[in-house]
């Protein structure tokens, strides 16, 4: 049974499955060696994880030190994960995907003693800034491989690979694993668990810093909310365990519940993975449904003919099929048969893509299309969506299993309050919590603020940006607009330009705009990208310097085409925008772009005096030029 109190931690969570739940030798992590489905027992991850701890104590790690990882999803996370956190150290997951930069500026920020790397290419990446990172001293490589690459002859850090790390697990002895739990029973809830770095508005990281607590009862009211997952259940894990929504909602929530964990190999394999696991839970991103959607659809009427007619009407009867039971209505005898037959003929063949087991998706990270959802609801597929940051550990909303309305993010979860303020008079127009719940109720839309046990204890060392999203009566300020639709918390627009892709990444325009604007070829920059697989922009080109790399008349600018089209002008931008992407994380960079021929003015009412673009007059005006960015075949980094 899932045990919660009040001295629950991050490490005691798995502790008590091995207690109450499962036997030690059965399974708890699974993963690919090789080609191989390869089974860990929940014996063998506290014994390598007691050997985790045993290596940094002799070290003389000790409570509240920050330690890093940079590693794909794997056994290895958990190990090193559980281990840092029983003896009371911080864990710090770096997105692998970020600049040099700014993993240096985490490593330093944060004050990382140690780091675990998981490929060849981040391990190079860490080696080149290592000198740079004046408080670490351990680099651990956590494959093979690393032998094979060039270690700077100075390099201050030590190296000593995972492998060596473990080796101690079978033979640590009584004393040392005491030691081990003495220190796992004398961390508090109130401590920090880890720091999860989530830009600000000017760019610069900012360490969200969550406690046990913060988790533990975030993993609790989830399990409340989502009664139906239990330890039998089969999570296939593949958004990355940096980011707070799947730190939660996978492992976390498979560390109480006791649940298997599944590794998935990449996205690129996902597919074939789903098959080879059979999960029957996924959390996700509204960009692998959207595919999946996207596919299936075309995978159904390309053909043409009967069998497209088939799939239109299995689809049609699915949609009447699943309204009648939200409604609270019996479907009757005819539609309950005429269910089953397209369950047989059409949805059975897209749920055995899936591993056939699926009881539901956790979509989040993103706004999951209405009509997307709707699709899944037709097939059968439950997609539940959730609402959250990396400062509210994460989840403040999510779907009840038995109540969905298409388009929300679900129910307020209990024991926090969630209000909606008036962006300009600042007044509360509405207060909800889980127990005020009412599903005709509906609200005007306003900032979606929170307050509660999912709250943060504050951004790392930057008290003025804590004194800043949380204000004096303890209210965290999401910067989301939204409202209450049908009792559930529905998101409708942002507070400021963030931009949040189709994978759930966040971007703030401004920074990565300014990279690209130190290009003295580009006057103006706007990106694009919310919801999108990539980001885009529309550039204005700096007419002193276009005109005089290609000897352009004043005509030029004159043309009432809006874009400029010369192949030769396009390329020339594009080297610029080319080398200055060096500097961004890959989410950060620009795939396409449209040159514009003549600047955004105020006059068209697409800037404000103070020269700033208005971002939804830009998008709608320019919508078709946009959507061409996202049709055109372009180079993948």
């Amino acid at each position: 049974m899932v045990s919660f109190n009040e001295h629950s931690t991050v490490p005691s969570l798995l502790r008590n499955v091995v207690e109450n739940i499962h036997k030690p030798e059965e399974t708890f992590l699974i993963h690919k060696k090789n080609t191989e489905w390869e089974n860990i027992s929940f014996e063998t991850t506290l014994e390598n994880a007691d050997a985790v701890s045993s290596f940094f104590l002799e070290r003389g790690i000790k409570k509240g030190d920050r330690m890093g990882l940079m590693i794909e999803n794997s056994p290895e996370y958990v190990y090193y994960d559980q281990g840092i956190q029983q003896i009371g150290a911080i864990n710090v997951s770096i997105y692998p995907t970020l600049s040099e930069h700014e993993v240096e500026y985490i490593i330093n920020d944060s004050g990382i003693r140690a780091i675990l790397i998981g490929n060849t290419f981040l391990y190079k990446k860490v080696l080149k800034i290592a000198d740079n990172c004046r408080n670490l001293s351990y680099i651990i490589p956590a494959f093979a491989e690393y032998k094979k690459v060039t270690v700077p002859e100075d390099l201050n850090a030590q190296i000593i690979s995972f492998e060596e790390v473990l080796s101690s697990a079978p033979n640590l002895g009584n004393k040392r694993t005491a030691e081990i739990a003495n220190i796992r029973h004398s961390l508090s809830p109130s401590d920090t668990s880890s720091l999860i770095y989530t830009s600000g508005t000017t760019g610069t990281p900012k360490g969200a810093m969550l406690s046990h607590y913060n988790f533990v009862e975030n993993v609790k009211v989830c399990l409340q909310q989502i009664p139906v997952i239990d330890e039998t259940e089969t999570f296939l894990s593949f958004l990355p365990l940096s980011h707070v929504f799947e730190r939660t909602a996978t492992y976390h929530v498979c560390c109480a519940q006791g649940c298997k964990i599944a590794f998935a190999q990449s996205l690129e394999l996902l597919a074939k993975n789903m098959g080879e696991v059979k999960p029957t839970v996924m959390n996700c991103v509204p960009r692998l449904l959207e595919k999946i959607h996207d596919k299936a659809i075309k995978s159904g009427t390309s053909a043409g003919g009967l069998k497209a007619k088939i799939f239109l009407w299995a689809l049609a009867t699915g949609q009447d099929y699943r309204k009648k039971k939200a409604d609270g209505n019996n479907p009757g005898m005819v539609l309950s048969t005429k269910k089953a037959i397209a369950e047989k003929l059409v949805f059975s063949k897209i749920k055995e893509k899936t591993g056939g087991r699926l009881k539901f998706m956790i979509s989040g990270g993103a706004a999951l299309p209405k009509n997307v959802g709707e699709f899944f609801g037709n097939l059968g597929i439950k997609i539940l969506e959730g609402f959250g940051l990396t400062e509210t550990s994460p989840v403040m909303a999510v779907t009840e299993y038995h109540r969905q309305v298409y388009g929300t993010v679900g129910r307020v979860i209990p024991g926090i309050e969630i209000g909606i303020q008036d962006v300009e008079t600042k007044e509360m127009i509405n207060i909800q919590t889980h127990e005020s719940f009412n599903e005709d109720f509906k609200c005007p839309e306003g900032e979606i603020i929170v307050r509660g046990h999912c709250v943060m204890q504050g951004y790392f060392n930057k008290p003025a940006e804590t004194a800043e999203a949380i204000d004096k009566n303890n209210w965290f300020h999401t910067g989301d607009i939204g409202r209450f639709y049908k009792g559930n918390l529905q998101i409708t627009d942002r507070l400021k330009n963030m931009i949040v892709n189709a994978y759930g990444k966040n971007v703030y325009p401004t920074p990565v705009e300014n990279v690209y604007l130190k290009s003295l070829k580009i006057e103006q920059l706007f990106l694009i990208g919310d919801k999108r697989e990539y980001l885009t922009a529309i550039v204005i080109p700096n007419k002193e310097n276009l005109q005089e790399a290609f000897n352009l008349p004043e005509s030029f600018f004159q043309k009432p085409e809006l874009f400029i089209e010369e192949k030769e002008i396009i390329d020339w931008i594009g080297q610029d925008i080319r080398k200055y992407s060096n500097e961004l994380a890959k989410f950060e960079r620009i795939k396409n772009f449209k040159v514009k021929r003549n600047p955004f003015s105020m006059e068209e009412g697409e800037i404000t005096p103070t020269l700033k673009a208005k971002r939804k007059v830009i998008e709608n005006k320019y919508a078709a030029t946009i959507n061409e960015m996202y049709t055109e075949t372009v180079d993948a980094d």
